[in-house]
């Protein structure tokens, strides 16, 4: 079981048998997971309870570091998987914990569809704007203009707003947190997890070793200082010459709603049919 929530600790919450991690120094990825275990910590979740699915890249390393019931899965599948353990485990919190090439390239679809089903899985996308982990090749969010090893000129791709997309397909719950505001962060996370139906939280990272050296973005604390008040640039606010600015990129919960949760549903449906053939 989960400490009292005024004496948390980190290391709490880790698996000590996998120390050290495999995050470069600065890696927004490890401030987000502080910020996910804060959340669980202060909602008090059983350990028992908490089921984390990841996929492939930096932040689907995440899980192992997790002292839960977790799950390192294929490549884009995290969602795909996360959808059968909630269904057939609607007593567990079920966490998904992605990245922006593994949650909207190769698994775009599963998120379009968790989004529309709406079940109880809370998703965290960590936005680091590139595959940090298999070459540094550009991502669905990599911004316009920017260096990566596909992308040698340049990025000439319009990026994906994530959470438009997952509003317009329907998710109960979207929002956007920085790195840098790791309270604000954890209590979005929280109101995630406490959200009756599928939650997408959005955490902008950054990517320090390659994304960053390749940009010439300076060292990983004026990258996360940048963004007090440089959001990560979006495709319909910025233009090549203007790469990074001050944005009006909302952040904190932009869309909630109480439409009925895909599992429950599906249970009572389930429910009808048993009691009717059994007249």
């Amino acid at each position: 079981m989960f400490t009292d929530a005024a004496n948390f600790d980190v290391r709490d919450y880790l698996r000590k048998e996998m120390m050290p991690h495999f995050l470069c120094p600065g890696c927004g990825h490890g401030i987000a997971l502080r910020a996910l275990l804060w959340a669980l910590h202060d909602l008090a979740i059983d350990k028992d309870k908490l089921a984390v699915v990841s996929g492939i890249g930096c932040a689907g390393r995440l899980s192992a570091y997790i002292d839960a019931n977790t799950f390192h899965t294929t490549h884009g599948r995290p969602l795909a998987y996360a959808t059968g353990l909630a269904l057939a485990r609607p007593d567990l919190h079920v966490v998904v914990i992605s990245g922006d090439g593994d949650c909207l390239a190769i698994g775009g679809n599963h998120l379009i569809h968790a989004c529309r089903r709406n079940l109880k899985i809370t998703c965290l996308m960590l936005n680091n704007e590139i595959y940090g982990m298999t070459g540094g090749q550009v991502s669905p969010t990599t911004s316009e203009s920017r260096l990566t090893t596909t992308t040698p000129l340049g990025n000439n791709e319009p990026n994906f707003d994530a959470c438009a997309l997952a509003t317009a397909a329907g998710a109960g719950f979207v929002g956007r947190e920085v790195t840098r505001h790791v309270p604000k962060l954890k209590e979005l996370i929280k109101a995630g997890l406490e959200h009756p139906g599928f939650a997408f939280v959005e955490v902008l990272s950054d990517c320090t070793e390659v994304f960053g050296r390749k940009n010439d973005l300076g060292s990983s604390p004026e990258m996360i200082m940048r963004q007090k008040s440089e959001i990560r640039p979006s495709a319909y606010r910025n233009t090549v010459e203007t790469p990074f600015h001050s944005t009006s990129l909302p952040t904190g919960i932009l869309t909630q709603n109480d439409r009925p949760e895909y599992g429950a549903a599906h249970r009572r449906a389930a429910a009808a049919v048993v009691a009717k053939g059994a007249k």
